[in-house]
């Protein structure tokens, strides 16, 4: 029998499966997630970039012409963190997000597997017949190229193709997109953002990278100028692109400010430098008043402004910062903008 069905914070039908959590939109309700054939889409989707777009799109539109549902199947964590054990995994989206951006896509229904060192030990038939089949029955699967799967990823799309022969499903593999000089992928959008490339990131991913944390209090060192700062603590396990300064958007609930935001402890201040390594950011939040102390907040990067530096007087840096926030008016808005759902 199943859990209870419940909504979500973001409004999505979410409940548990024996191996993970399905998620569909509210509006569809719980009908037919598990009955009836579905065209499945594949694969852990870090960052919902260019080329996981190109693979769903295709995807739905074989579900449409078929009359079925179009099913994403996805892993949380990540089956390399779980293989190999990283210390500090870096994420593009995390699971909640990558669920969300998959049904704003278009997709019915999400399926997240709960990657344990059990589900890893499973062969690539035993994962087709014991998970596969029995969630979701797909009448065709899609993936990439360089999709792997089972036990010591022994599984390819060439073992996936000869499992679907025998368990009445088709096989669409669908080659790497290549874009902005070179092939699209999640690695390679995590490389760009840790050396500042945000404009060739955002291309690949279609959206501006954004990172979530907590707003906490600052240093209390006079850098805002007038301008009200937040102070924004993320996990470590966030892709944070490089240190430096960046004009941005902060959003919390359905506001949301021009910023111009600095990744990393400003050199020109004493601390502990290395505790605050990619997970910390000062935002100038531009037409802000209020309070966000405690508060969750997104912070989305436009572009990229200057790098990090130490400057040789407060004077210096405050017209620098000056020139940031400047651009940021000019090219972001003066001040709150409200986010349409």
């Amino acid at each position: 029998m199943r859990p209870a069905i419940t909504f979500d914070a973001n409004g999505f039908l979410t409940y548990l499966c024996d191996v993970g959590m399905w998620a569909i939109p509210s509006a569809n309700g719980e009908t037919g997630v598990r009955g009836g054939e579905a065209v499945v889409a594949m694969g852990v989707f870090d960052g919902l970039h260019l080329g996981h777009r190109s693979l769903l799109e295709r995807a739905r539109s074989e579900a449409d012409a078929k009359g079925s549902r179009c099913v994403v199947v996805t892993f949380d964590p990540d089956p390399a963190d779980v293989i190999s054990s990283p210390t500090h995994a870096r994420h593009l989206l995390s699971a909640d997000d990558r669920v969300g951006g998959l049904l704003d896509i278009g997709v019915d229904a999400v399926l997240v597997l709960r990657f344990t060192p059990g589900l890893a030990t499973l062969d690539p038939e035993a994962f087709v017949r014991e998970v596969l089949m029995r969630e979701v029955r797909p009448s065709a699967v899609h993936v990439g190229e360089n999709f792997r799967f089972g036990y010591k990823a022994a599984g390819t799309t060439r073992t996936l193709e000869d499992l679907g022969r025998a368990y009445g499903f088709v096989v669409r593999t669908h080659g790497l997109v290549q874009a902005e000089g070179g092939l699209v992928s999640a690695t390679r959008i995590r490389a760009l953002l840790e050396r500042g490339d945000i404009d060739t990131a955002n291309e690949l991913l279609q959206r501006c990278h954004y990172v979530r944390g907590a707003v906490e209090h600052g240093r209390g060192e006079g850098t805002s100028f007038g301008f009200p700062t937040a102070n924004v603590r993320c996990s470590p396990h966030v892709c944070m692109p490089a240190e430096g300064v960046y004009g941005c958007y902060v959003t919390h609930g359905n506001r949301r400010w021009p910023a111009a935001a600095n990744v990393g402890v400003p050199p020109t201040f004493a601390c502990d430098r290395e505790s605050a390594r990619g997970t910390f950011l000062e935002a100038n939040l531009i037409g802000f008043d209020g309070d966000l102390y405690g508060k969750d907040v997104t912070v989305s990067f436009v572009a990229w402004l200057r790098g990090s530096k130490v400057f040789d007087s407060l004077e210096d840096l405050e017209r620098t910062v000056l020139g940031n926030i400047a651009w940021v008016r000019e090219n972001l808005g003066e001040g709150e903008l409200e986010v349409h759902a």
